[in-house]
């Protein structure tokens, strides 16, 4: 199936200055200090390309900016129309607090998740798919933006026990989840077996807090995501989030019952 266009044209254009330059795949992995297999990767369009690679491809390459200008292009491309305007406030928030009873948050996602996670049941082409996983991967970069956000986020523990694409996908995600929790900026918290129905569970939320005014909130659903700005409403999710936070285990704990779950899955 025929990669999404501007994907097709990043991988095009690197493929292009690459030889133009002179260097093979793994003299470019050198020089940009990457692997050589992610450089096929993203030539054969089965990686998007971050930016941290795109940057130092450009610099090498001396492209003056062009890869990064088609890798911003693939970014709103693959971002749906009714998600660009949280995804622009997650952006720029000095601080987000999330809660999902499902499935872990999108910030949090690997690749692997995020794509079994979309392709399941889904009514989209292949091509959409791979659109949507690669605007995920790219909103992560928030995470290592300076300074960071402050980034609070409560799962229920059936995330950690649903198979969302299989044993080896899970591992990978939980693993991934624990070297996340492990920074001074992020905290994961689990709400545990033992507390029943409590008030989270009406559905997933996320909480933004910008640097100047007041907060923001994002409501999901099975069409679309909603953006909640009145102050009413945003009051009532604020209280939502201290009643999901009370039940949640400590960050230490937590950490240590995503690796137990991470055991589980061989």
């Amino acid at each position: 199936m025929a990669p999404p266009p501007m994907l097709d044209l990043f991988a095009g254009e690197l493929r292009r200055l690459r030889t133009a330059a002179g260097l093979s795949q793994e003299a470019l992995a050198e020089k940009i200090n990457f692997s050589p297999s992610l450089v096929a990767a993203v030539e054969q369009c089965r990686r998007p390309p971050r930016r941290e690679f795109t940057q130092k491809c450009d610099e090498v390459l001396s492209s003056a900016g062009l890869l990064l200008r088609i890798r911003d292009a693939i970014v709103r491309e693959s971002v749906v129309p009714w998600f660009r305007e949280w995804a622009a406030i997650e952006r720029e928030a000095r601080a987000l607090r999330s809660f999902q009873p499902l499935v872990l948050p999108g910030l949090f996602q690997t690749q692997d998740y995020a794509y079994a996670l979309c392709a399941t049941g889904s009514p989209l082409p292949a091509e959409e798919v791979d659109q949507i996983v690669a605007g995920r991967m790219a909103r992560q970069e928030v995470l290592t933006r300076t300074p960071p956000p402050l980034l609070v986020a409560v799962v229920d523990y059936t995330v950690l026990e649903r198979p969302i694409g299989g044993p080896q996908t899970m591992r990978e995600q939980l693993h991934r989840l624990i070297e996340l929790g492990e920074r001074p900026n992020i905290h994961i918290h689990v709400v545990p077996k033992a507390v029943g129905g409590y008030t989270g569970l009406s559905g997933p939320f996320v909480l933004a807090s910008p640097f100047e005014g007041n907060d923001v909130a994002y409501l999901d659903n099975q069409i679309k995501g909603t953006v909640v700005d009145l102050a009413a409403e945003v009051r009532i999710l604020n209280e939502a989030w201290e009643a999901v936070r009370a039940e949640a285990l400590p960050k230490r704990q937590t950490l240590s019952m995503i690796s137990e779950a991470a055991n589980q899955w061989t």
